[in-house]
């Protein structure tokens, strides 16, 4: 498969202009630089992975769901 002119420009432009990111709040920084001991910091990360593993937990969820009714029903068929 050949790759075209215009998409060899394009991968090159990604690959040129990446930029660096932090997402961080102004709050949370200030927050967390302020504090010495780093108990914050560890509550802040554990906040942040617990928010991040609902949407995963949700979807996985729903996926075994939709397992289950759509070949739950075949084996009933079958028998």
């Amino acid at each position: 498969m050949r790759i075209k002119k215009w998409n060899w420009i394009v991968i090159l432009g990604f690959l040129i202009f990446s930029f660096s990111a932090e997402a961080q709040c102004a709050m949370c920084r200030a927050a967390l630089e302020s504090e010495e001991s780093g108990v914050q910091a560890g509550a802040v990360n554990d906040g942040i992975v617990y928010l991040m593993a609902i949407p995963y937990i949700l979807v996985a969820a729903i996926g075994f769901a939709i397992y289950r009714l759509k070949y739950g029903k075949k084996k009933e068929v079958n028998k």
